[in-house]
């Protein structure tokens, strides 16, 4: 059975199936979130309503509250008092400023003077005193019952309150005039709204004119104490201003009679020009005898009487005698080279211009010298006139830098004198200012825009709250809807099926009301409810085209637990292709047997068990009921031999000890249930077997081992998931042709909620062999 053509076929089918759910997997079913939101809509519009209902009565016993709103504007750049100020931070700005301003206008300070001033810790509403006693009082309780007496202590755990006093009354409306005041920016501009909230809208629109008005006011107090104490404080600085002026002067005059000091400017200037002067003289000094000292070492190596170097020194060949006898001394040189070639050396000629020759060359020796001895007085005369100048440069320094210390700690007196001068004259100018303007009106602040008596009430607001109660309500209304759903671990739908179990849906079985198991089982045959037979008629086509491309000749009807309804699909199953081939119902659920019953058969009939055990012959048990033959489940007793080679008798004992029979594993797993279907397939052209649950007991695989095809019957909306996947995979793990599922017992109401629909109830596979 392992190798049948259904098993080939079935493969390829699932690996599509797995392929698709995995794709699935991966996307948003928009359409599956509708549904679920759509069949939950009844059980959302009523949590919507009730919460609606809910939100409107505890809105109806809230206090309306008023905002009375006045608008201030503040304005931090008004003219400084004097034109010096003390250094500030450079981080200080306009923000910061109306931060400031925010906090003040929330300050204790200006609550307690609107509070005094509008007389709140009388009136009736803010006053604590006037309002309604909460019915929620246990110490009072506790009080009155006297407990105390039973159980000591007691009253001093949640001891009474006193009677508060007028400065608690006057602390406890202070504090809640405080919580219930805010103070925001109005934009990006310099205004500030001040907005108290109040249940009366006059006093709200009162207390927020009272606190706009107790801030300007405060404000002016605050601008005239501080011009009156600027003024003072002026005033004692102006008098030490001017003793301070007077002992600077003083100071300056005593330095320039101590020191003889009448025009130290001019006396510096002539000075520094001196000095400038005599440095430049002495550059240049510097430089002509560093010339003539060059020029003297050159000319000192003439003086040993070596005139090839005259050409070296300029300062020696620039002179006019020099150049004279130097060409002279030429001329007898080239004299006495010539007749030297001419002449031997004892010529007189050749002697007579060697004598001349020596003249020259001696009275060039001659000349040099004294130009040597020139340049040497010029160098010392050079050196004497530097050392001169350098001596007459430092004593005009130290003379300059003796009245440069005396310059600047005069002009350090004097530079007192002038500051002070300068802050005397401005404090006595000031100060007239001040004295002047110290009745102006200089505050930084003005209302714009006083508060009015509002008309409407701020709080609560009824519309947006029950609009975001109804939108919370209908959020967690689909969020409770996604959440069950999410978590239903049963079979609602035929894509649910085929996702989960990647096998496919054969039929989809409707739910039929108020039927006996005896009307189920003929339910198709009656044709009462042509819904059910219709999906009947598309099992069995299923069936049909099977049977044409892969013989499917025994089929097996299983279930996961008892109740699926396993064996009215079988019966009916049986009853739909005996109208139109010869067909073999065996009941081979030998533990809770139903054909005998739902066809009132006679209790001790034999049936499928009697044939295997062979206590009776297979045409003895089958029984014909119209066009369908049964194999009823039988009884059997088991003996202390084999039951399937030596059959014996029942005895009376038996009947009373149920437990005698053998196992039904036994029954199924025999030798003899093989040779009988055998037999049987000779016969019929299908053989439905309505096999036991697969749950708990192996005795469907034992079955499904001599089946074709099995169809897994599914209860809609009863049987786990879960538990569905283990039976199917037990029964692909022991290599059986699992050829499809139905859907059983759909509630078809419910089943449109899920996006179901009757139409939907044949899908056409493919089944060829690939």
């Amino acid at each position: 059975m392992d190798n049948s053509p259904s098993t080939y076929v079935e493969r390829p089918l699932q690996t599509h199936l797995h392929q698709q759910h995995s794709e699935d997997k991966d996307t948003i079913d928009l359409l599956k979130l509708w549904r679920v939101i759509w069949r939950a809509k009844w059980g959302i519009g009523w949590l919507v309503l009730l919460s609606v209902a809910l939100a409107v009565l505890v809105i109806s016993t809230i206090t309306p509250q008023y905002v009375g709103s006045t608008t201030l504007l503040f304005n931090d750049k008004s003219p400084p008092l004097m034109s010096f100020q003390q250094v500030k931070d450079s981080s200080s700005n306009a923000t910061d400023y109306l931060q400031t301003q925010q906090a003040l206008l929330q300050s204790r300070d200006l609550a307690e003077r609107a509070v005094k001033k509008l007389g709140l810790t009388s009136n009736p509403i803010t006053d604590p005193r006037q309002q309604p006693t909460p019915w929620f009082t246990p110490r009072k309780w506790l009080a009155d019952l006297e407990l105390d007496q039973w159980i000591p202590g007691l009253g001093q755990l949640m001891p009474l309150k006193d009677a508060p006093t007028e400065e608690d009354i006057f602390n406890q409306v202070t504090q809640n005039l405080m919580l219930h005041t805010n103070v925001k920016f109005v934009g990006k501009s310099q205004l500030l709204d001040i907005e108290v909230e109040l249940p009366d809208p006059v006093l709200a629109a009162t207390t927020a004119n009272a606190l706009a008005q107790g801030f300007t006011d405060s404000q002016l107090d605050t601008s005239e104490k501080s011009s009156l104490t600027t003024t003072a404080w002026m005033n004692t600085r102006l008098v030490e201003l001017r003793d301070n002026l007077r002992a600077a002067e003083k100071k300056l005059q005593g330095y320039r009679e101590e020191q003889g000091l009448v025009d130290v400017g001019g006396v510096a200037t002539i000075s520094a020009n001196e000095l400038e002067m005599t440095g430049n003289r002495m550059v240049d000094a510097r430089r002509n005898r560093a010339e003539a000292e060059s020029e003297y070492r050159q000319a000192k190596a003439l003086s040993n009487g070596d005139l090839s170097r005259l050409s070296s020194v300029p300062a020696v060949l620039s002179n006019p005698l020099v150049q004279q006898f130097q060409a002279d001394r030429a001329k007898a040189q080239a004299k006495v080279e010539e007749l030297a070639g001419r002449y031997g050396p004892k010529h007189p000629s050749l002697i007579s211009a060697q004598s001349e020759l020596r003249t020259a060359t001696t009275s060039l020796q001659l000349q040099v010298q004294q130009v040597v001895a020139g340049i040497e007085r010029q160098y010392q005369l050079a050196t004497a006139s530097e050392a001169s100048l350098r001596q007459s440069f430092n004593s005009n320094k130290s003379q300059i830098q003796d009245i440069a210390r005396k310059e600047f700690q005069l002009r350090e007196f004097q530079r007192e004198v002038d500051s002070t001068r300068a802050l005397y004259e401005t404090f006595v100018t000031r100060l007239k200012e001040t004295t002047a303007t110290a009745d102006m009106d200089s505050t930084k602040v003005r209302i714009v825009d006083p508060a009015i008596v509002p008309s409407e009430a701020s709080k609560p607001r009824k519309t947006l709250i029950i609009a975001i109660v109804a939108l919370v309500a209908a959020v967690i209304g689909v969020a409770l809807a996604l959440l069950f759903d999410s978590l239903s671990n049963t079979f609602k739908t035929d894509e649910t099926v085929e996702s989960a179990l990647n096998i496919p849906l054969l039929s989809v079985v409707p739910l039929v009301m108020k039927k006996s198991r005896r009307q189920l089982a003929r339910l198709f045959e009656d044709n009462d409810n042509p819904r059910f037979s219709e999906t009947i008629r598309n099992l069995r086509t299923w069936l049909m085209l099977q049977s044409s491309e892969m013989p499917s000749q025994v089929v097996l009807v299983t279930s996961t637990v008892a109740g699926e309804g396993k064996s009215t699909i079988a019966n009916n199953l049986a009853s739909s292709l005996a109208s139109l081939e010869r067909v073999l119902l065996i009941d081979a659920d030998m533990r809770q047997p139903t054909l005998s019953l739902n066809f009132d058969f006679p209790p001790d009939s034999p049936g499928l068990a009697n044939v295997i055990a062979g206590t009776a012959r297979l045409e003895e048990c089958i029984v014909s009921v119209g066009y369908l033959d049964m194999l009823p489940a039988g009884k059997v007793l088991a003996s202390s031999r084999d039951p399937f080679t030596a059959p014996r008798l029942p005895s009376p004992a038996d009947s009373l000890n149920p437990s005698s029979q053998p196992p039904p594993q036994d029954l199924l797993s025999s030798p003899r249930m093989t040779r009988m279907l055998e037999a049987l397939k000779s016969r019929y052209r299908h053989i439905i077997i309505d096999s036991p649950p697969t749950e708990m007991i192996s005795d469907a695989l034992l079955l499904a081992k001599h089946s074709d095809a099995v169809i897994y019957v599914v209860k809609a909306d009863s049987t786990p998931i879960g538990h569905v996947q283990r039976g199917i995979a037990m029964l692909q793990q022991s290599h059986v042709p699992v050829f499809g599922t139905v859907l059983n017992q759909v509630d078809l109401r419910k089943a449109r909620k899920y996006g179901y629909h009757h139409s939907k109830t044949f899908y056409n596979y493919d089944f060829a062999p690939r």
